[in-house]
C-alpha cells in the first residue's frame, strides 16, 4: 500500500467512524462480488446464440413467442 493510500483509508475510516479493516475487508467483499458477477455475465453470453428455436423471427417476435409459450 503506498503512502497516499494508507492516508486516505485512515482519513476514510475515521470520516465513516469506523476501522481501517471493516474498510479493507468492504472492499475486499465488493471486489469478489464483481468478480462473481463478471463471471456469470461470461458464461450467459457464452450461451447466447449457442441454441436455435427453429424460428429465424424469434428475435423479433418474441412478445408473440413467451404469450404462447405461458398461455392457459
Amino acid at each position: 500500500m503506498t503512502d497516499e493510500q494508507a492516508e486516505g483509508l485512515r482519513r476514510l475510516a475515521e470520516l465513516r467512524r469506523r476501522s481501517q479493516a471493516a474498510l479493507m475487508r468492504d472492499a475486499l467483499d465488493d471486489l469478489i462480488a464483481d468478480g462473481d458477477r463478471n463471471r456469470r455475465v461470461a458464461r450467459a453470453r457464452l450461451a447466447a446464440g449457442a441454441f436455435h428455436s427453429g424460428s429465424a423471427d424469434t428475435s423479433v417476435q418474441h412478445d408473440a413467442a413467451l404469450a404462447e409459450a405461458f398461455s392457459v
